[in-house]
């Protein structure tokens, strides 16, 4: 039910920003007496894609505790605690960053994940799992991971992209929509969109959307590549190396990672080699990640 409701509270903050923003403008409705009026159907569609990244990216921290249960450490309580607040600490200052949240999060498997709206107001979290059973070096190569995400200024760039993606594949959907509505259905000037229309639309939003998010998860995965070249500068390419490897082992670990959150996590879920599908993972394979390493001209 909670997913439900942050899932109906975003998009609802979507509406209403995208319709204040539009009503600032003074777009008005794309459909005319003479056919679409394509310059109001791109601001239209500028506005609502741009308003979903945006709004998104900016309630990215209060979505993220809320969906993984995360427990950000105020104060610590134990030495373990404390080991995780210093050394994040550590690797902040080192990539010029401020000092972002620090979190743990109940899963079996080992997971991290890193998230918020800028790099000097993130949230670095990591699961227990992870703490459990992977070394200080490994879990230190983690942390640095995601602060590399952080650093690099991830998660505006990836909502940028996914921005002007959603764009995209609404402006054309509604192009290719009033087409087929007018030549199939017969649909004349002047006559408002009738069912067909919208049908067509949403169907082609669905269409579109999948083939596009091939651009926004190639940008996901070389993004990953960035934030273990990150990892292992900070913290020796082995234990990067090392890291990536135990999480490869677990595999067969039941994941606990919420499904919208998984392409903000280190580990997806494995694949091998390379396929179609492979096209719309977040990640690269295990194996990619530690070839890429391999060749890595660093300690």
């Amino acid at each position: 039910m909670m997913r439900i409701g942050l899932f109906l509270l975003t998009n609802l903050a979507v509406l209403v920003v995208a319709g204040l923003i539009l009503s600032i403008l003074g777009v008005g409705s794309y459909h005319g007496a003479g056919g679409l009026n394509l310059t109001n159907l791109l601001m239209f569609c500028l506005v609502f894609g741009m308003a979903g990244s945006f709004v998104s990216l900016f309630m990215s921290k209060w979505i993220a505790k809320k969906t993984t249960g995360t427990q950000v450490i105020e104060s610590p309580s134990n030495q373990a605690e404390q080991w995780l607040l210093t050394t994040v600490a550590d690797l902040a200052q080192r990539s010029g960053i401020k000092m972002p949240e620090v979190g743990i999060f109940y899963s079996t498997q080992s997971n991290a994940f890193a998230t918020g709206w800028n790099k000097n107001d993130a949230l670095v979290a990591v699961s227990s799992g992870l703490l459990e059973r992977m070394s200080a070096d490994e879990v230190r190569a983690v942390l640095a991971h995601e602060i590399g995400h952080v650093a690099n200024g991830d998660m505006v760039t990836l909502s940028l992209i996914q921005g002007v993606v959603n764009a995209f594949v609404m402006f054309f959907a509604r192009i290719v929509g009033d087409f087929i509505d007018r030549a199939v259905f017969g649909r004349g000037d002047g006559e408002a969109p009738g069912l067909a229309y919208f049908a067509i639309t949403m169907v082609l939003d669905i269409v579109f959307g999948i083939l596009a998010s091939a651009i926004v998860m190639w940008f996901s995965r070389y993004r990953e590549y960035r934030a273990d070249e990150a990892g292992a500068r900070l913290a020796g390419k082995q234990n990067m190396i090392n890291a990536l490897l135990r999480l490869r082992d677990e595999q067969n670990l039941p994941d606990q990672m919420p499904k919208e959150m998984q392409a903000l996590a280190i580990a997806e879920g494995q694949h091998q080699g390379f396929s179609f599908a492979a096209l719309f993972h977040s990640h690269p394979s295990i194996e990619q990640r530690v070839e890429a390493l391999q060749k890595l001209q660093v300690q």
